[in-house]
Order: C-alpha cells, then sequence, then structure tokens
C-alpha cells in the first residue's frame, strides 16, 4: 500500500541563532535524514506558505511538503530509486520535476499524480534544471563508461542526449534569460562550459588547469553572467559574454547561492565554517546571517585541490567499499571526499530573498531549517 499522501504532524520548532539573532525554524525534527533540496534550487512554493524537501524516514528518499511557518507535512512520493538531491519546483508551484534511477517524473502537487516524462536507458541521471520558459529540462547522465547531458521536454514530447564526452559532468543549469543555452561543470579541468540547446555551440568559458580548484558556478540572478568560487580564497564572477573575471570578494565561499536580481550572494562557509553570509555583489562588503553548525563532511575541502583517483581509492578503503576504475564522487553511495551532502548546510534563497532554507546535522541527524534573511 502506497504512503503517498500520507500527512505527518508538523515538526516546525521556531528560534533564534544564538549569535546573530536571526530567527531560524527548525523544519524537521525526525530522527532520520532531512535535508531541503539543494543551493541552486529554491525550496519553497511562490507563496511561501510551504515547502519541499527530501527525506529518508519511509527507509528511502521520497519528497514531502511542509507547512511554514506552521502546517503538516504530506508525503509527495513512495516510490523506490529517487534521487534526493534532483528535484525543482515549477515557477508557477504546481509541479515537481526530480530523476528516479534513469527517468525524470513530473508530479502534480495537488492531485500527486506522476509522469515520466523521459528515460535514459542502461544510464543514470543527476539533479534537474528547468528552462525560463518551462518547456525544458536538463540534467546530466551517466552512462557506462560515458557522461553526457540530456534535455527532455516538458510535455513528455522528447528526449534527447545533447551531448557525450568521457569527463565527469555536474549540475548543468539553464541561461536565466534564454532557453537556448546551457552551463555545465566539467571533472577536472577546465571547470566552466557553454552549449545550446540542441548541442551546437560547445565553448569552455575558462582555461586552466586542476591547481585552480573551482567549484559551485552557478548564473548570478538574471543578470546573464557567472558566479563560481575558487576554492578556498574567494568569490568571483564572469562577465558574459566578454569572460572578464573579477573578483566580488576574498573569503571561503563555499555553496552559492544568488538573489533573484543578482545584487546579493548567500553562501555557507567551511575550512574554518565562519556561518553563511550574505555578500553584496557590487561592494564585496558581507554579514553572518547564521551558523548552521553542520559537520561538513569532506575529507578534499581541507585540501584545497580536486580530487584524484587515489583520493577516492583511500576513502572507499577506510569505508571498506570498492570504488570502480573511473573514480567520481557520484560513484560512492556516501561519500566522504565531497560529502556526505547532506552534512553541507547548502542555503538557498527564496524568490522573494526574505528566506533561505538549509541543512544541519548539529543535532546528530541532518534537518531542514529555514532563517529569516534580515
Amino acid at each position: 500500500m502506497s504512503d503517498k499522501g500520507r500527512v505527518w504532524p508538523g515538526e516546525i520548532e521556531a528560534g533564534q541563532d544564538a549569535q546573530t539573532g536571526a530567527v531560524v525554524w527548525q523544519v524537521t525534527g525526525h530522527p532520520s535524514i532531512n535535508h531541503n533540496l539543494y543551493f541552486l534550487t529554491n525550496s519553497f512554493l511562490p507563496d511561501e506558505r510551504s515547502l519541499v524537501f527530501a527525506g529518508f524516514r519511509t527507509g528511502s528518499a521520497n519528497f514531502f511538503r511542509a507547512g511554514f511557518p506552521q502546517g503538516d507535512i504530506v508525503q509527495l512520493t513512495d516510490a523506490p530509486g529517487i534521487n534526493s538531491f534532483s528535484a525543482v519546483i515549477s515557477d508557477d508551484g504546481s509541479r515537481l520535476y526530480f530523476t528516479r534511477g534513469n527517468s525524470v517524473v513530473k508530479l502534480e502537487l495537488d492531485s500527486l499524480r506522476e509522469d515520466v516524462l523521459g528515460e535514459v536507458p542502461g544510464g543514470s541521471l543527476g539533479e534537474v534544471n528547468l528552462s525560463c520558459d518551462g518547456r525544458w529540462i536538463v540534467s546530466a547522465a551517466r552512462f557506462k563508461g560515458e557522461n553526457g547531458i540530456v534535455v527532455i521536454a516538458t510535455d513528455g514530447s522528447g528526449t534527447q542526449v545533447i551531448h557525450r564526452q568521457e569527463n565527469v559532468i555536474i549540475h548543468p543549469q539553464f541561461h536565466p534569460a534564454d532557453p537556448d543555452v546551457i552551463e555545465y561543470a566539467n571533472d577536472p579541468a577546465p571547470r566552466m562550459h557553454l552549449i545550446r540547446r540542441d548541442g551546437t555551440g560547445h565553448e569552455v568559458l575558462y582555461e586552466h588547469d586542476n591547481d585552480e580548484f573551482i567549484v559551485h558556478e552557478t548564473w548570478l540572478g538574471r543578470t546573464g553572467d557567472l558566479v563560481f568560487t575558487v576554492w578556498p580564497t574567494s568569490l568571483k564572477r564572469m562577465r558574459l559574454p566578454s569572460h572578464r573575471i573579477e573578483t566580488i570578494a576574498e573569503f571561503n565561499a563555499w555553496h552559492i547561492c544568488p538573489s533573484a536580481d543578482g545584487r546579493f550572494i548567500l553562501c555557507d562557509t567551511n575550512c574554518p565554517d565562519r556561518g553563511v553570509q550574505l555578500v553584496d555583489v557590487a561592494g564585496g562588503s558581507r554579514r553572518t546571517v547564521c551558523y548552521p553548525a553542520s559537520s561538513n563532511g569532506g575529507s578534499q575541502w581541507a585540501k584545497g585541490t580536486y580530487a584524484t583517483a587515489a583520493d577516492f581509492e583511500e576513502a572507499a578503503r577506510r569505508a571498506g567499499t570498492a570504488v570502480e576504475a573511473q573514480c567520481t564522487w557520484m560513484e560512492m553511495k556516501t561519500d566522504t571526499v565531497y560529502g556526505p551532502q547532506w552534512s553541507h548546510p547548502h542555503p538557498a534563497l527564496t524568490r522573494s530573498g526574505r528566506l533561505a532554507a538549509f541543512t544541519s546535522d548539529r543535532t546528530g541527524r541532518p534537518q531542514v531549517y529555514v532563517v529569516a534573511i534580515g
């Protein structure tokens, strides 16, 4: 019998950050893994009266909707193979898109009806990103010994692998104002690339080697520029189409989430943890919003360099697991090189910028939190 639609009593508790005084709500309290959607994805519906999160309270990953600042928790899915970091909410708040195994799924949030929009036979998929016109979804794909970018029509009319390569592909994202342009990350370096939705126009945005540890690139709101971290030293902006790179601020910015207008960037920090920071893009000034006190797992962050095969092999040896010949963070069920991901805050702003969702395991289990951006 399916638990889809099951109602759980609300678990939300309001409090304050002890050091900054910011209002912080702990949304979940179940003794299982719970996390917000991702730092590249807003977890809230447009009215900001509810949010979607991923949780393992049923024994495997599923999605749930919690009322905010109060209300019950409703289970949205009940199926194996869900990628808990894969989901994105449509701009009108009516649908949730996510990956399950080799499929992209559309979930109607009112009726909880699910439709498979596309499949990649013999492959697996990462997180999804939605085009600004709502017509297309992009996802990274993994095939046997090969990686790719897949574009799926949201009306279910077609799936196309637009690009294939040997190197790992991470975080493909549509341009915020152009549904024909996609940015994606390559591992190993050079990291940042552009490609058109039909697979043409492939472009390396910045030539560098693995000595420059670039991570967590994303679009700077609606500006059409990119922002990225050079770990662990600086937060930078790339002007497009000129490719000119500017330093916004010099500090250990980690996962970065720009505001919709591109004026501010919210980010967590690590090595050392200085809390969640709100950065003014124009001037580079910043302030501490709150202190998640997450465990911030991952041996590689302290090293400040990209992980090599040897790093994954050593992590696998310590964990007593096996690593395939091609070693990436995608291989590890519970990654101790770059993660586990649910031990990272991954703060993400709402559309209005008044609130942000994040994850913290400071109580011993990862839980979902919301902080007011004062």
